[in-house]
């Protein structure tokens, strides 16, 4: 989960909940690719932070007892396993680009451990295998994620608040035609641009869900459980224009 200090506490976005907006924002691209292929693009977009285990031990806290977010997780090989066997039910072009976002977060731990390095083996091969059976080069299912990791970040850009200060513009990723993309809001509560604009629409709104805890500290993932449950929810929105 995105956890995000405020006023009010601590405001928590389901991981799940965040993918969605990845996919709302790739919903706004002018499709590049045939309807079949478009679509499980946007599958693996809202899909792509599916299969998160239970909380067991200290998962859902900080040593302290607050939230933990998801940037103080370690890699869960069990996480990973399961989101390939998922995406393997909607066939092999949803397997691709979730293996290949999968290689991309992963691959700098390879050497660390034997069966870390097997899967990110298995991954290779399997995609080298999927391009191969799909008839695809590898630089048109490169060009597809890139895409999916573009709008994978810029959603996190904005649930994590990181939209800058004053105006200032923040890099997003390259995009899937290789052109360099920033984000900013000109004025404070005013619309977001991203420059060059990407997108078929010259104004367009996007959200995500929020619970909203007021309690800072918990004494265990039970209790931690238990209040994300009875929270109020609040729908952020971003009104995103040329």
């Amino acid at each position: 989960m995105i956890v995000n200090y405020v006023p009010t506490g601590w405001q928590i976005i389901y991981q799940q909940a965040h993918a969605l907006l990845a996919a709302q924002l790739l919903h706004q691209w002018p499709a590049f690719l045939p309807p079949d292929r478009w679509v499980g693009l946007l599958a693996a977009a809202a899909q792509h932070d599916d299969e998160q285990a239970d909380w067991t031990g200290h998962y859902g806290l900080t040593p302290a007892g607050a939230p933990a977010n998801f940037t103080m997780k370690e890699f869960s090989l069990e996480q990973a396993t399961r989101l390939m066997r998922a995406a393997r039910f909607q066939g092999r072009w949803r397997s691709l680009l979730t293996s290949l976002h999968l290689s991309t977060l992963y691959e700098s731990l390879r050497g660390q451990k034997a069966e870390i390095d097997s899967f990110l083996d298995e991954q290779l091969a399997c995609q080298k295998t999927w391009r191969r059976e799909l008839k695809l080069k590898k630089a048109e299912a490169d060009q597809a994620y890139t895409l999916l990791h573009w709008c994978d970040r810029l959603s996190l850009i904005l649930c994590r608040q990181e939209l800058p200060e004053m105006g200032r513009a923040l890099e997003i990723y390259h995009g899937p035609n290789g052109r360099r993309y920033e984000v900013l809001r000109p004025a404070e509560a005013g619309p977001v641009q991203v420059q060059p604009w990407p997108f078929r629409e010259t104004h367009f709104s996007v959200s995500v869900e929020a619970t909203v805890l007021a309690q800072l500290q918990f004494r265990d993932d039970e209790e931690l459980a238990q209040a994300l449950r009875k929270a109020p929810i609040e729908t952020l929105r971003w009104d995103l224009q040329k």
